[in-house]
């Protein structure tokens, strides 16, 4: 009994402050005027670069960051613990959202990509086949039965939350710290700098072509390019064929103009030095032994 009245405060305790600080932060940007957050959309495709870019954890060592995620994932992975993944994910959420300023429907809206591919593939492992009627729960399909158990709906449910905690824990990467600062960590790791660079450019490519796919996909609608299925499908392929050709262009434009500015096989990024505080460590390593407590009240 006094276990699981330690392990319910070790729980709610933390998320009922976290409620407390969101509902006051939410008060005082309601109050300066700046309730709507700091969301921003280049056409219908999210601008995830701003939202790094424009977090208020931007300021933190990039460094730093990348260890403490690498180090949050692997403990998720590791410790395999339902209570631990459901900390990290509202952790996260509220290191993003309340700390780093993003919005609550933006941060959902970007979580909600990986979410939907966990989903359909957590409900391949908890839902199962048999022509025989086994299982706790069982649908009879005409030539057998789709079904499942109370311990399959367990083992998909603790799957589930570990692989959210994990992406969540990358999502707070990826919305804190801008690509180049990324970048810069990964070549300090000693990653061969064509690695680093292709993953710059090719990560800067793809809002090109999804901005340019966009402005096609809208002129299209315009036009009435997808009204019915035989038209979709023409539209469909004229403008895949239309965004092959524009990538090409802009690929030669592109290395033209890189050229232009004395490229010469590497590139360069300016990079602006972010100290470690003492208190960030102190906070991190506090969070670390928190989510070690948990794992063991409740393993």
């Amino acid at each position: 009994m006094e276990k699981t009245i330690i392990v319910c405060l070790m729980l709610f305790l933390p998320a009922f402050a976290m409620v407390i600080s969101l509902t006051v932060q939410k008060r005082n940007n309601e109050a300066r005027g700046h309730g709507h957050g700091i969301g921003h959309r280049h056409g219908s495709w999210m601008a995830i670069d701003y939202f790094a870019f424009s977090s208020k954890l931007r300021r933190w060592n990039a460094t730093f960051k990348l260890a403490f995620t690498l180090v949050i994932i692997f403990l998720c992975i590791g410790l395999n613990n339902a209570f631990v993944s459901a900390v990290i994910i509202v952790s996260m959420f509220y290191m993003v959202v309340a700390v780093g300023g993003l919005s609550t429907r933006d941060y959902i809206s970007v979580l909600s990509i990986p979410i939907a591919f966990i989903l359909i593939s957590v409900i391949a492992i908890i839902v199962d086949f048999s022509k025989l009627p086994v299982g706790d729960f069982r649908i009879f399909i005409g030539f057998g039965y789709l079904y499942s158990s109370i311990s399959m709906l367990f083992n998909g449910l603790r799957l589930m939350l570990k692989i959210i905690a994990a992406v969540s824990a990358l999502q707070f990467m990826i919305l804190t710290t801008p690509p180049s600062e990324v970048i810069l960590v990964i070549r300090k790791m000693h990653v061969p700098n064509k690695f680093a660079d292709l993953m710059n450019m090719i990560y800067r490519y793809i809002f090109i072509l999804l901005d340019a796919f966009s402005k096609m996909k809208d002129a299209a609608e315009a036009r009435l390019g997808y009204r019915d299925f035989k038209t979709f499908c023409r539209t469909f392929g004229g403008t895949a064929g239309n965004v092959l050709v524009l990538s090409l262009k802009k690929a030669e434009a592109y290395y033209d103009a890189m050229e232009s500015r004395c490229y010469d096989g590497e590139l360069l990024f300016l990079e602006e030095e972010k100290k470690i505080s003492l208190r960030t460590i102190i906070s991190a390593t506090l969070f670390i032994f928190y989510l070690l407590l948990i794992w063991f009240f409740t393993k």
